[in-house]
């Protein structure tokens, strides 16, 4: 059976994401800091573009996924789920030790908006770039550029309220993250993953040449030392889906074949998620959530290539 594109919706407009939380880095050693801590190079994020990032346990396992950028000279931000936000900040905390820099809980200050549609670039026109991660300011909101899905741009706002546009609903805006491709662990999901099963390394989120971080070993190892047999897909569900649930191949009913990492309703559309497979689970049978006896599952095609590594 051929994978069935997910729809784009006609998206435009703005959202509070109450779904998301920021932490605020602060300090002559921040980079140096976050640099030992986190997947991504932290190190060359001034006047750079946003960059996704990962946050693993020593065995290589994703606690957070983070989208990263540099806001001031010595001050870092990084977005997460918000329900993994005060475990993530207290991780890292135990492990400033010494080192310059303050991290704290800033989701009040800095509330969190996803921007979508035409209306939201002829706001951002001229004051952000045409890149994925392209970074502006609007008075005292900083402006990030996300994926753009089948046409409809996206963009990450933080810092201030947003200037009158559209509502833009929840449930569209969790719909093109899902389309986007670009997995995003939450609590049901955190310590599940190392990051090429979510197809991180593809997205920019892992950087090879850097140095030590927890976890390191293991997702050098995943990468260099044999084949990747786990991915993450979009697929289209026939019910409502949630995060943390478990996908069962109708050849092998008896342990599951994968998990749902990020899911979506959207009226008239349907259901979706992005579910975390192993690949031969793809060669025959059926897909289905919960039990072989659950809701069937049925693969659309990922909007970036699988073999396009990301240096």
């Amino acid at each position: 059976m051929p994978d069935i594109p997910l729809a784009i919706p006609r998206a435009d407009g703005a959202v509070r994401l109450s779904d998301w939380g920021l932490i605020l880095a602060e300090g002559p050693d921040a980079a140096a800091f976050l640099n030992g801590q986190l997947t991504q190079d932290m190190l060359h994020l001034a006047d750079g573009p946003a960059r996704l990032a990962g946050y693993c346990s020593p065995k290589g396992r994703l606690l957070a996924t983070l989208v990263v950028w540099q806001h001031a000279p010595q001050t870092i931000a990084l977005a997460c789920s918000a329900d993994l936000l005060a475990a993530t900040l207290k991780r890292l905390s135990m492990y400033v030790l010494r080192a310059k820099c303050k991290l704290s809980d800033a989701s009040a200050a800095w509330p969190l908006y996803g921007l979508a549609g035409a209306s939201a670039d002829a706001l951002l026109q001229g004051r952000v770039g045409a890149g994925e991660g392209a970074r502006g300011q609007h008075g005292a909101a900083a402006v990030m550029r996300l994926r753009t899905v089948g046409g409809v741009s996206r963009y990450l706002w933080a810092g201030a309220p947003v200037p009158a546009l559209p509502a833009l609903s929840p449930e569209a805006w969790s719909w093109l993250e899902v389309c986007s491709g670009v997995p995003r662990i939450a609590a049901a999901t955190a310590d599940q993953f190392v990051p090429q099963m979510l197809n991180l390394e593809l997205l920019g989120a892992v950087n090879f040449k850097k140095g030590c971080y927890p976890g390191q070993e293991v997702v050098a190892r995943s990468q260099y030392r044999g084949t990747i047999k786990r991915r993450t897909y979009p697929m289209h569900s026939a019910t409502a889906l949630a995060a943390g649930v478990e996908v069962f191949h109708s050849e092998d009913p008896g342990q599951p074949a994968g998990k749902v990492v990020l899911a979506a309703s959207l009226p008239g559309a349907g259901h979706a998620a992005l579910v975390e497979l192993k690949m031969a689970a793809l060669g025959s049978g059926a897909l289905h959530a919960g039990s072989t006896g659950g809701a069937l599952l049925q693969p659309a095609p990922l909007p970036y290539a699988l073999e396009d590594l990301v240096d």
